[in-house]
């Protein structure tokens, strides 16, 4: 080697127990800052949980209301435009039937009360 090269190398620190005791304390004030961002940061991040969830909440409420709409403007385009429709409508709500017509009801089964509690 060179008196060049060998002038440029970096000696082993030599510090011994102050050396350990000064990298210590610079990883110690390190954690520390560490913590202290992530406190400061930590109720930001649990409000961005909150408020996506719920807009995932107001995103399903709003793809329902969109399914009842659209429901709703074909069963308003059949009563408009479709006689048979509405004379179909008119003897289901006033339970009529035509001559050898025959009705089949499927009713949704009624909660059971019993499993119903007020939560207050």
């Amino acid at each position: 080697m060179s008196s060049a090269q060998s002038h440029f190398q970096t000696a082993p620190p030599s510090g011994g127990i102050w050396y350990s005791l000064n990298r210590l304390l610079f990883v110690l004030i390190a954690l520390v800052v560490a913590m202290i961002c992530a406190y400061r940061f930590l109720p930001e991040v649990s409000k961005r949980r909150d408020q996506q969830t719920r807009v995932d909440v107001l995103k399903g409420e709003v793809e329902r209301e969109r399914q009842f709409l659209v429901r709703n403007l074909r069963i308003e385009e059949l009563l408009k435009h479709d006689p048979e429709y509405v004379g179909l409508v008119a003897r289901d709500r006033l339970d009529l039937m035509k001559d050898g017509e025959t009705i089949y009801r499927i009713e949704a089964p009624k909660p059971d009360k019993t499993r119903m509690r007020l939560n207050h």
